[in-house]
């Protein structure tokens, strides 16, 4: 037979018996949907981790209490749990004594689920209120737009000053109009609008301009929640980056009172640290994703086994007939493995057509644009026909080598 016609007759065979193929075929699709589902989830959560990295700047780092993703035992979190806030009074100490060693020395503080209001129009409880400082915009990567940035004196005196991220502005004021020396209220405490922030996106899967600025002072001194204060440093250059860091692990150690015998009790975040602790989360998540989906396809692959195995049982007649006729060996060999390939490589395509959809929820989650994962597509596609192949050998030997015969003889 020609190879066409060893494929017609394959695919006609399998569209015979549909439940059992497509059975089959949700057997494979299984396997594949895991590992490209989560490959694709986590090359959308790794844009997304590249493009919120750019909210620090290349020279800028920050610390913080605690670090910003934990692994480990209970005993390792309770250490991080039982730190003590970074508070202003140490923050100033460190700002003192980075002097003549940073660009910038910003202190950040906030609260989520807070609640803006301006006449009639009232946000979402989704809002993020931040205390900083005047060094807020210039240590994140704000830019104003309109108005004016916190002044030092706002900070001095704790004024009820507010700087609106952009996308709170066009809640609060859809029509366009200047938010400038307008009043709103959040949380019931009046503030007064100075400037508004440009546009920045989103980070992480979530905005970056759904907040209000206002002094830290007055948040320190208004807002009951208590919290850990974050510093952001921003380096004189790239070169200096290095030294910084040093010089501010010893600044933060004098603000903290801790001594020669202590350790460190506060983190450094940097880009880097980040990156770092993003490949170990995906290498984790990798690994169980490869094991799950390495069993699901073996199982499948057994289950063709047995699939075609039954096929074969069915079909002794048949396969009698054509090779009394002269049907070479080769020919029943080549349509037995088409079947299995066939079916391990339709449940493969499901597979990756579902996987690719629910992966790119994640992306449309974090406001990125489709992602199609080749490399893993193509791994996936071949692992199937190695799978097929593999597993519908048997089968397809057995039916080349039955005697015509005894193939034919009535039972």
């Amino acid at each position: 037979m020609l190879i066409r016609e060893t494929i017609t007759q394959a695919v006609y065979s399998l569209t015979v018996n549909k439940l059992r193929s497509w059975l089959t075929i949700m057997g494979v699709a299984v396997g594949v949907f895991s590992i490209i589902a989560v490959m694709t989830a986590l090359d959308a959560i790794d844009k997304s981790v590249e493009s919120g990295l750019t909210s620090l700047g290349a020279n800028t780092f920050q610390i913080q209490k605690n670090p910003a993703t934990v692994f480990g035992s209970g005993h390792k979190r309770n250490v991080y749990a039982n730190r003590k806030d970074i508070t202003y009074q140490q923050a100033i100490l460190f700002k003192k004594g980075m002097e003549g060693y940073a660009r910038n020395v910003g202190f950040t503080i906030s609260s989520q689920a807070n609640q803006a209001k301006y006449s009639n129009r009232t946000t979402n409880p989704d809002v993020i209120l931040t205390g900083g400082d005047e060094n807020f915009s210039a240590s994140n990567g704000y830019v104003i737009v309109t108005g004016r940035n916190l002044s030092e004196n706002d900070i001095k005196s704790a004024r009820n000053s507010a700087v609106l991220g952009s996308e709170l502005a066009a809640t609060l004021f859809p029509t366009g109009e200047n938010p400038q020396n307008e009043l709103i209220k959040v949380n019931g405490e009046v503030y007064t609008v100075t400037g508004v922030f440009e546009k920045k996106g989103a980070a992480f899967g979530q905005s970056q301009d759904n907040f209000v600025l206002i002094p830290i002072t007055r948040y320190l001194d208004h807002i009951n929640e208590k919290s850990s204060l974050s510093i952001t440093v921003e380096a004189l250059s790239r070169k200096d980056y290095p030294h910084t860091i040093d010089r501010a692990i010893g600044a933060m150690r004098l603000a903290r009172g801790l001594t020669v015998k202590d350790i460190n009790d506060f983190e450094i975040r940097t880009n880097e640290s980040l990156i770092d602790s993003f490949r170990d989360i995906q290498r984790a998540i990798s690994t169980g994703a490869f094991i799950i989906s390495f069993m699901a396809l073996l199982t499948a692959g057994v289950g063709i086994m047995n699939i075609m195995l039954v096929s074969v049982t069915e079909r002794t007649r048949e396969i009698g007939i054509r090779k009394s006729i002269g049907a070479p060996r080769r020919s029943i060999l080549n349509q037995f493995l088409f079947e299995a390939l066939f079916l391990s490589l339709a449940g493969g395509l499901l597979g990756i057509m579902i996987g690719v959809a629910a992966g790119n929820l994640v992306a449309l989650n974090f406001n990125l644009p489709p992602i199609f994962p080749l490399l893993w597509i193509t791994v996936s596609m071949v692992v199937c026909s190695v799978i097929g192949m593999s597993f519908g050998l048997f089968p397809a030997w057995k039916a080349a080598n039955l005697d015509p015969v005894e193939a034919l003889r009535p039972k």
